[in-house]
């Protein structure tokens, strides 16, 4: 007999960090260098697994921050956080929290379901919270007849589809972790997720939970804005030292930095600004999306219609006005004047009135 070959599988890690407060008595100097050694040994480790980040602070006293992580084998969880140990920043840091668990196909049976996304295959959306728990069965769940759990499990699915703006990833750990499954829910509104769990609580497969705890509750943002819910300096500015003039612009980049169809995220007074260069012309405006708070240096750039469209809801802005030109934001995000020393991009606060052009060389 022949063995079948055995599904693709994806191996998922939740790892949350607390940040020692020692770290933020070091100096400026040190903790932005630290934070964007951090920043980059992630992003070098793009292409060998998915990485998302979600911040914690002021939300839950025992941890800062997760990083859910999603690759195609162990190997790759371990020599990233391997990576995050020898940072600077990684000395400081512990992981009160740590989940790990694989995707697979459900035993149970949901026809309906037969057109959405394998369940072999974590694809993170955008939505702005993930709510994250370890989930354990009784024993006495495994003893019901398997028509039993499944009716049970068929209310579960009737309730849930009663929320649609809740997405449901579930992954397990089995001989793998202490908990039997991770379920993350992603959602834009958290009174949803409440709502939701309060009704799942009068379902009768509740009484068969012998544990769901920890609860935590995380908000999806960049990496750098990440960083920087973390106190101390600034990812990028207290490294550069970058003084702000007496004609009240501040050096933020090089044209190097910048070249045409890029973006960057660079700061300025403290405030995060993006800029573009579109077709040889520079535009900055606040970095931060005025609908969800994120960040507009990600987004993808209209050339034709100098803009960008917001990489969580696709809210639409004018690079040269700020203006809100479609999707769900209705407030405008603030934009700076930007002036080229030689190769130095400066800029200040104030509505831009013409975009500053790259001279030709």
């Amino acid at each position: 007999m022949t063995a079948q070959s055995p599904e693709r599988r994806q191996v998922v890690r939740f790892a949350f960090y607390k940040l020692d407060n020692a770290w933020r008595r070091l100096s400026a100097e040190r903790q932005a260098a630290s934070k964007i050694e951090f920043g980059e040994t992630i992003d070098s480790f793009h292409g060998r697994l998915l990485l998302r980040p979600y911040g914690l602070v002021g939300i839950r006293g025992d941890c800062d921050f997760l990083l859910w992580q999603v690759a195609e084998d162990l190997d790759s969880l371990v020599a990233l956080q391997t990576a995050l140990n020898r940072t600077d920043l990684g000395a400081y840091l512990t992981t009160p929290y740590n989940y790990l668990a694989m995707t697979r196909r459900s035993i149970y049976e949901f026809p309906e379901e037969s057109n959405q996304p394998s369940r072999l295959v974590i694809r993170p959306s955008n939505a702005r919270y993930l709510f994250v728990y370890p989930f354990v069965k009784t024993r006495a769940w495994y003893l019901l007849p398997k028509a039993e759990r499944q009716a049970m499990m068929d209310e579960h699915v009737r309730v849930g589809r009663r929320y649609p703006s809740i997405r449901l990833n579930t992954t397990y750990s089995y001989g793998l972790d202490d908990q039997e499954f991770v379920l993350a829910f992603e959602g834009d509104n958290p009174a949803d997720f409440l709502d939701l769990v309060m009704e799942l609580r009068e379902s009768k497969a509740s009484s068969y939970t012998l544990r769901d705890t920890p609860t935590l509750t995380c908000v999806q943002m960049s990496l750098w804005d990440l960083l920087d819910t973390l106190g101390g300096a600034g990812s990028v500015q207290a490294v550069s030292r970058r003084p702000t003039r007496a004609d009240g612009y501040t050096p933020v980049a090089t044209l190097a930095e910048l070249p045409p169809g890029a973006s960057k995220r660079v700061y300025a007074a403290g405030e995060a600004v993006a800029l573009f260069n579109v077709n040889g012309s520079v535009y900055a405006i606040a970095n931060r999306c005025t609908h969800a708070r994120a960040s507009l240096s990600e987004g993808a750039v209209d050339l034709a219609r100098c803009a960008v469209t917001c990489p969580w809801h696709e809210g639409v802005f004018s690079l040269e006005t700020g203006q809100v030109l479609g999707g769900p934001p209705a407030i405008p995000v603030a934009t700076y004047r930007v002036k080229l020393e030689e190769d130095a991009i400066l800029i200040a606060p104030a509505e831009a009135r013409e975009p500053t052009v790259v001279p030709r060389r």
